[in-house]
């Protein structure tokens, strides 16, 4: 047992699995996640199999990459109670220990005297302790690898929580209108897509949306979202998670020229009286022309709608008609005139609703790591024991302290010389 404690409290075990759920991590940002199977048969044909196996398509789910991460937390647990046992019984262990230390520096009573003027000048108090005169300043600087660990661990810990707890809600929204979400606390967030592109201006994909982003308690914020990088504010984040076409077709109304335009994307019925009208059923990427010259749906496009047809359904007295149309066609049913146009690409937005508590920990998580970071590294404790034949330098980091004195020595000697 006490082997196994010290393999999981050891820095290589803790190096190895940062290392793995690293590797892991990266994997589950270049593989989309939590697509159907049929997805990745299409996505990965040669390998699909494989990927479905290993459940790299769930891989923050799964069980080996929440092992890794019961794990890492274990090993920074164990990490950091064996520190705060060191560290909560006071500085006094410090400079006791330090008092035992034999000196390594040998000096002569002059650089005796000459480094313990330095030590006082440079802000170090002196105790007395066991025969021995022991320098010291910045002790609280002990706390610096302690509250590293803590604060990883805790990072972990609320990161988990970011990365679990996130209510997910898929919308498609068309450009121009806009989505509500109902908030927990009261209220209602809105969502507006005001504009939404496929490729940028030099023709490359790029699927950005601009979007505005309305809180429910009226604060708003917009910008751009595109693959990989969402727009952030308050509790919500929103992705850019997948696009879709819609066909487009505006109705007038010929007793009075009143029009609006549809946007549909699902089978729907536009009449007046709920008898006659037009039944939009599909729309399709491509065409072909019969020989006896109807346009009929092609079997695929090779990607983007280069030549969309609407497949509709005209009833009108009773009737059922089958038309294949095309982008500037005009039928007429009744008082209505249906005028098809060119499809539209809408986003499908991803957002994440994540508790405000849980980003405020982040952020006081990430506080606490820079605080630790910063008395591990630049405010480690001086520990200097002294007496009458030299010095001994102690303390964890101790390396700067040594380099220090090591100069004050040399610049000793060269005064005496001169």
């Amino acid at each position: 047992m006490k082997k196994l404690l010290n393999v999981l409290r050891s820095m290589p075990f803790g190096i190895v699995l940062l290392i793995l759920i690293a590797a892991l991590s990266v994997v589950g940002s270049v593989i989309p996640q939590e697509r159907t199977a049929a997805w990745y048969a299409e996505a990965y044909p040669n390998w699909h199999t494989l990927l479905l196996a290993l459940r790299l398509d769930r891989v923050f789910t799964s069980w080996f990459f929440l092992t890794l991460l019961a794990l890492l937390c274990l090993n920074l647990t164990l990490c950091s109670l064996l520190r705060a046992l060191s560290v909560f019984r006071g500085p006094q262990v410090l400079i006791e220990g330090c008092a035992k230390l034999k000196s390594s520096v040998p000096l002569t009573p002059e650089g005796v005297v000459r480094l313990e003027q330095h030590l006082q000048s440079t802000g170090c108090r002196m105790t007395d302790c066991g025969g021995a005169r022991v320098w010291h300043k910045r002790l609280y600087g002990r706390f610096g690898s302690f509250l590293t660990h803590l604060a990883i661990l805790l990072t972990i810990l609320v990161g988990a929580a970011a990365l679990y707890l996130p209510q997910v809600v898929d919308l498609d929204c068309m450009p121009g209108e806009s989505v509500a979400l109902p908030a927990k606390n009261g209220g209602t967030a809105r969502f507006a897509v005001d504009s939404f592109r496929v490729t940028d201006e030099n023709g490359r994909l790029d699927y950005t949306s601009a979007l505005t982003v309305t809180l429910p308690d009226g604060r708003s914020k917009s910008g751009e979202i595109s693959v990989n990088h969402p727009l952030s504010f308050g509790s919500y984040k929103v992705y850019q998670q997948s696009y879709g076409t819609a066909g487009s077709i505006t109705v007038t109304n010929l007793d009075n020229n009143g029009s609006d335009t549809f946007l549909l994307t699902d089978l729907s019925f536009l009449s007046l009286d709920n008898v006659d009208g037009l039944w939009y059923v599909a729309l399709y990427p491509d065409y072909i022309v019969t020989a006896s010259g109807e346009r009929m749906p092609a079997a695929s496009a090779g990607g983007g709608y280069p030549r969309p047809i609407y497949h509709v359904q005209l009833a009108e007295n009773g009737e059922q008609t089958l038309r294949f149309l095309i982008p500037g066609d005009t039928v007429e049913v009744g008082q209505l005139r249906f005028t098809f146009n060119e499809p539209v690409n809408y986003p499908g937005l991803r957002i994440k609703i994540t508790p405000t508590a849980v980003n405020a920990l982040l952020v006081v998580c990430f506080a606490l790591m820079l605080l630790g970071l910063t008395l591990l590294f630049f405010l480690p404790p001086v520990l200097v024991r002294v007496d009458g034949e030299g010095y001994a330098v102690g303390g964890a980091k101790s390396e700067g302290t040594r380099l220090e004195l090591k100069a004050l020595l040399k610049d000793c000697e060269r005064e005496g010389s001169a």
